[in-house]
């Protein structure tokens, strides 16, 4: 009998991982990662490095600074390795100068002890555009806010995806796309007729081509940022139609709203996966409002830690229609 870790279990063979059984923690939140690290983890440091507390300090807000931008992690092993590292260079700095009686660390004097920020969630930046959401995806080290882009180009309809996307991410762009076509379709979202390129016969002949010619008369680009990151699951199928739906309708989208949650061709919003760690980026991230699918909120909404609910305003649905109404500025 053995125990081991794994941040994702995907990456186990399969036959090992038929023979294993699993117990699932989910990630601590940036306010559960203080707590840890000032009652345990810097305890537990100063005294490996033969330290003492009147030796030196850790201010509150350089604490976070080192958990925010210089770890990214579902639990706490590299913020130990952070710690470590100051406390190494502050026994250092004690033994070399005797007449430094204390040592202070804080965010001003903070990358004196430690390398250059490796992570950073950006937070929002309050303005609407037109063909960009906020997506909330799960990693094997925690949640993340990716924001889905889309452009159009004038041409016959075709669509590409890009983005270092996996199987099923690929098709959920294709399902977006087609719910998005049926939308418009059943005039559920509304093409503005000035954005349709007209031919030289509808010049003439002073004919509005109906909305539908949008998607016909276009080609589309989806893209997920950082192409080089690996990316797969069918979470991100309601923000992808969004994304398609804006710039298809040229209707901007909040840029303080975040989402999540699978689609299906008839429009209806599925459950996934992995909602806390979503959230908690969403959190992080300054995002005030999460799309989540209805069966999630039902069921899943107890896990999240109150400072995230308290933060967030977590409207739950059921249908594409409803997505977009709240996405959508002016709907």
């Amino acid at each position: 009998v053995f125990v081991a870790t794994a941040n994702d279990i995907g990456s186990i063979p399969a036959p090992l991982r038929d023979r294993m059984e699993f117990i699932h923690l989910s990630s601590y939140t940036p306010q559960e990662k203080y707590e840890i690290a000032k009652k345990y983890l810097i305890p537990q440091e100063l005294k490996k490095h033969g330290l003492k507390n009147m030796e030196v300090s850790i201010h509150k807000a350089a604490l976070q600074t080192i958990i925010a931008n210089y770890t990214r992690e579902a639990g706490v092993r590299n913020l130990r390795r952070r710690l470590a590292d100051i406390f190494r260079k502050c026994a250092k700095q004690l033994l070399i100068d005797p007449s430094t009686n204390k040592i202070s660390v804080t965010t001003k004097n903070l990358p004196e002890f430690l390398e250059k920020r490796i992570f950073e969630i950006e937070a929002t930046d309050n303005k609407a555009k037109i063909g960009q959401v906020n997506g909330l995806a799960w990693t094997s080290v925690g949640g993340d806010v990716l924001k889905i882009e889309a452009i159009r180009i004038q041409g016959k309809g075709a669509m590409q995806v890009t983005g270092s996307l996996g199987e099923v991410m690929k098709e959920s762009a294709k399902i977006a796309l087609s719910v998005v076509k049926v939308l418009i379709d059943e005039k559920h979202i509304k093409v503005p007729k000035a954005i349709i390129p007209l031919t030289a016969k509808e010049k003439e002949d002073k004919i509005t081509p109906e909305g539908s010619e949008m998607y016909r008369r276009f080609d589309l680009h989806v893209h997920v940022p950082e192409g080089a990151t690996p990316k797969d699951g069918p979470s991100a199928g309601i923000t992808m139609a969004t994304a398609i739906a804006s710039i298809m309708t040229d209707s901007k989208v909040r840029s303080d709203v975040a989402m999540t949650g699978e689609l299906t061709l008839t429009g209806k919003v599925l459950p996934i996966g992995g909602l806390k760690e979503k959230l908690i980026a969403a959190y992080k991230a300054k995002i005030t409002t999460a799309i989540i699918p209805k069966k999630n909120f039902e069921r899943d909404l107890d896990e999240i830690p109150d400072e995230v609910k308290e933060a967030l305003e977590i409207i739950p649905v059921e249908r594409i229609e409803e997505v977009l109404k709240i996405a959508f500025t002016g709907r």
